[in-house]
């Protein structure tokens, strides 16, 4: 039963993460890597998958954005949002690419829904962008343990 708890605790860490909330998940799957007691591509698919749906909760707020953005509760201020728009059309689809980078990505999910960014290109790549910084880690973490 610890190790399910464990992995659900992990899952609730990624996914908490992905949104707009001030958490980090990558603490967290770097410990239960050390411990040796979980299997690995599980923790990797646990962590990916939590992150991933995270980011899609975000993207369902900025698909939503017109209801919301002026409620007081919604996450990202109306300046972020601009700026977060002007990005993306910059620099398109491909800037979901950057969905992993701490501070950015979040919002830059938040803005692709925004955007009406579709959702299959929108998971495709966020999967992608997380999945890999998950990968990178797990390797890293690995190889110095």
């Amino acid at each position: 039963m610890f190790e399910l708890t464990s992995y659900v605790g992990l899952f609730l860490a990624a996914f908490g993460a992905a949104t707009l909330l001030p958490m980090q998940s990558e603490a967290v799957l770097v410990g239960m890597l050390l411990s040796d007691q979980y299997v690995t591509s599980i923790l990797l698919a646990v962590a990916t998958f939590g992150n991933v749906l995270g980011s899609a909760l975000n993207w369902v707020l900025g698909r939503s954005v017109e209801r919301f953005r002026h409620k007081r509760w919604f996450p990202v201020s109306e300046d972020k949002l601009e700026k977060g728009q002007l990005f993306y059309l910059r620099y398109g689809r491909w800037s979901l690419l950057l969905s992993w980078v701490p501070i950015i990505g979040d919002p830059l999910t938040v803005v692709a829904g925004v955007m009406r960014e579709p959702f299959w290109s929108f998971l495709l790549i966020v999967t992608l962008a997380k999945g890999v910084r998950y990968l990178v880690l797990t390797v890293v973490t690995m190889g110095w343990a």
